[in-house]
């Protein structure tokens, strides 16, 4: 990401192309708003982040003439856009790229009247009646109904090679990209219940599963453990960590240091052609910690078969209150029962 008078610009590499995006637009839509209060803006419908889910939150909230305002944050479409095929999502037999799908939900959101702004919710204030947010630390809005759908963000090892093999073989969702990799050597990090369930998940798919675990034996539950112990294809590196990756453009190998530290400390490489970061999520609810109730982890916690939050009027959807599943789909399906839930909030409020 760059910044150039006054854009903020993203190049994609997997779909070759640069998406600019106006760093801050503080012009207001005065048909979609109500009369400020001082210095604030105020709407009715807020919705915090983009993706599946607060696009389609946007589309649901903008049909039912909640007249939305969306701010992007600083991923506009959400983790989506650093995948490259999308082939799990109905509706597209023929797959669609990532990038592309995200820039479909969002003209369909504008469609029906979704004001869409480039943005990131850095505050909030939900003692009050009217919910307030602050964008990137200056902005005031003040909203009636607030849809929070910021995702969560996979986490890294930390290595440049991560970043220069993104789309091409490093990925950190076995369930999206696994299938790409049917037949193939592959890696995935971590020794967790996550890490071993998507060994278990890509075994089935790839040649053979290298699990790289950094200690000598596995957090994950022992139940999980004995599991991925007992598939065939998976062979577990026990105190290994990664030191770098390596390809012409692609992923074809990884470099790793065995029993770092130790007297016995050596560099070992691996032939591979995807590698699977499997060591969590955090969730990107940090802004409103203080007022929403959070799990331990940082999820936001909603009333089962909802997206209520301990607030009223505040919603949650997708990733940023999802631990489990954390896919586009059901990401979108929360979306609409934000939206729905939103709607309903309003309409009991001003009956």
């Amino acid at each position: 990401m760059y910044m150039w008078a006054g854009y903020v610009i993203l190049w994609k590499k997997k779909t070759k192309a640069i998406i600019m995006f106006k760093a801050l637009n503080l012009q207001e839509n005065k048909n979609n708003h109500i009369e400020p209060a001082g210095d604030a803006e105020r709407v009715k419908c807020l919705i915090i982040g983009s993706g599946p889910a607060g696009y389609t939150a946007a589309i649901y909230a903008a049909r039912a003439n909640l007249h939305p305002v969306m701010y992007e944050g600083l991923q506009p479409g959400g983790q989506l856009t650093t995948t490259t095929e999308v082939e799990n999502y109905p509706g597209y037999p023929e797959g669609i790229t990532g990038p592309v799908m995200m820039e479909d939900f969002k003209k369909q959101a504008e469609r029906f009247g979704t004001d869409v702004r480039f943005g990131l919710a850095t505050k909030v204030d939900f003692s009050g009646p009217l919910h307030k947010v602050w964008i990137d630390e200056t902005k005031l809005i003040e909203a009636e109904a607030v849809i929070i759908a910021t995702g969560a963000t996979a986490k890294y090892l930390g290595i440049e090679d991560e970043v220069k093999y993104a789309g091409g073989g490093v990925s950190a969702c076995a369930t999206c990209d696994g299938f790409f990799y049917r037949g193939k050597d592959i890696a995935v990090v971590g020794g967790g219940d996550t890490a071993a369930e998507e060994a278990i998940y890509l075994a089935g798919l790839a040649r053979k599963v290298y699990l790289i675990v950094r200690r000598d034996e596995l957090r994950a539950s022992k139940v999980m453990a004995n599991r991925v112990k007992a598939v065939s294809n998976v062979e577990i590196l026990w105190k290994h960590q990664t030191k770098g990756l390596f390809g012409n453009g692609v992923v074809e190998g990884a470099v790793l240091v065995k029993n770092k530290g130790e007297a016995d400390e050596e560099e070992v490489t691996i032939k591979i052609d995807g590698f699977f970061l499997a060591i969590g999520h955090k969730p990107n609810s940090d802004f409103a910690a203080g007022y929403l109730e959070l799990d331990p982890v940082g999820y936001i916690k909603t009333t089962p078969g909802t997206s209520k939050t301990n607030v009223p009027g505040v919603f949650a959807c997708g990733d940023v209150q999802d631990p489990v599943y954390r896919q586009a789909v059901t990401a979108a399906g929360s979306g609409c029962m934000a939206a729905i839930d939103a709607e309903r909030y309003l309409s009991e409020k001003h009956a």
